[in-house]
């Protein structure tokens, strides 16, 4: 089949990757993709957020199938525009998007669902917002309830900075602290079908050991060997089906990429947060991991067969994901600096470590900067001290001025591992 894969980031070039690895795939786009997408698949000009642009493009591309990566267009309802024209389409409708377009939504869907969460307050005047935060006490938790690239949650000690956040953001949800460490895990559904992916752990601290402002994500990795074996079945049984079969429910079906940040609190599982579509660093390492072959997956998801698709399978390997950072994120990054040394990775570190491109584009002959987070160096091994060997020796062949990265990520749980 062709497909179309929409979006531009390292999360969209870590699916084109798998996908331009199946067999089934015989030809694969990308709009409007980047500079190392464009190694594995044609690129496109087309505005993402523009539903009739996308469904134009695939439309005359004879696509078999449209997989649409961020969440902007989802919640747009870009995924709604090329269902319309036919094509079948991997991800959620406008309205089943708002699970993360709208974090006073998704909370309503957990709630009817009985999915276990924070306690929260959705506020909208300055009186409610000093109302919850002396109801829940530090650290304080202040979510942006719309969309914010990652960036919208503040957790702070600070009562000041967590007024000034929640009366920035208009309409804010304010909720309890949840200890313990935090999860991620996917699942591909066909709003009634639940597959769930392996679990992985992200970074979202600029700087070592979770210092500095919030991010989109500097690292990830899979396994996680600390995890109770048992964690994804309580999950699908505890909070991924009871979603699903809500949201269909209220007629809103859910298909596409539901993801569920999770808190492994002293209390039992908690959902932080859904995402409706797959989450960037944590893709990096789950597809890394997978067997699967992905594109007849994604395309029974679509087309409403999910219940043909046997049990996914998976590798052995663990796989680290580091993300290289322009100087100066996640405040306004600098760009255009050229990047070096991506062709050594290449020549001495492949096929157990690659570069998946976040914010590069093609200036000439040379490869540049383009947006905050600009690489992910993906490495897998049989166990995450390899892996992390391997995606750090990586990381050291690469020349962008003033980029940043943390050294840390996986470090604990390579530790913590059996034999360590």
């Amino acid at each position: 089949m062709k497909v179309l894969v929409i979006g531009g980031g390292a999360r969209e070039h870590a699916l084109c990757r798998s996908l331009s690895l199946d067999p089934d795939v015989t030809a694969l786009h990308c709009a409007p993709g980047n500079a190392g997408i464009a190694e594995v698949a044609e690129l496109h000009p087309v505005d993402q957020m523009d539903g009739a642009a996308v469904a134009e493009l695939a439309t005359g591309l004879g696509a078999g199938l449209v997989v649409v990566g961020p969440e902007a267009p989802l919640v747009a309802g870009v995924a709604d525009a090329v269902r319309r024209a036919g094509i079948p389409c991997f991800g959620p409708s406008k309205e089943a998007a708002q699970l993360e377009g709208s974090k006073a939504f998704a909370k309503d869907v957990m709630a009817a669902a009985e999915v276990p969460t924070a306690r929260s307050y959705v506020c909208t005047t300055a009186e409610e917002i000093d109302e919850a935060l002396d109801a829940f006490g530090a650290p304080y938790v202040v979510k942006d309830d719309g969309l914010a690239a990652g960036k919208g949650v503040v957790v702070t000690d600070d009562v000041a900075a967590a007024r000034e956040h929640a009366l920035a953001c208009g309409r804010v949800v304010i909720e309890e602290f949840l200890d313990g460490p935090e999860v991620s895990l996917f699942a591909i559904t066909d709003g009634e079908t639940v597959l769930p992916l392996q679990p992985a752990q992200d970074f979202k601290r600029a700087l070592d050991d979770d210092e500095g402002p919030n991010t989109g994500g500097m690292g990830a990795y899979s396994p996680l060997p600390w995890a109770d074996p048992k964690l994804v079945d309580e999950v699908m049984a505890s909070v991924l089906q009871p979603t699903v079969d809500e949201l269909r429910r209220r007629g809103t079906p859910f298909s596409g990429l539901l993801y569920a940040g999770l808190a492994i609190t002293s209390r039992g599982v908690r959902v932080i947060e859904f995402n409706a579509r797959f989450g960037d660093p944590e893709t990096q390492v789950v597809l890394a991991r997978l067997k699967t072959p992905l594109a007849r997956v994604l395309l029974h998801a679509a087309k409403g067969t999910l219940d043909t698709e046997p049990p996914l399978t998976w590798r052995d390997d663990a796989a680290v994901t580091v993300v290289v950072a322009s100087h100066n994120y996640p405040g306004t990054p600098r760009t255009g600096d050229p990047i070096e040394g991506l062709e050594d990775v290449a020549a001495e570190d492949a096929p157990h470590a690659y570069v998946l491109h976040a914010g590069t584009k093609r200036d000439g002959d040379a490869v540049v900067s383009a947006g905050g987070r600009v690489l992910s160096v993906t490495a897998t091994g049989k166990d995450l001290t390899e892996a992390r060997e391997r995606a750090y020796r990586a990381v050291g062949r690469i020349r962008l001025d003033g980029s940043q990265h943390r050294t840390d990520i996986a470090r604990k749980a390579a530790e913590a591992q059996p034999g360590a």
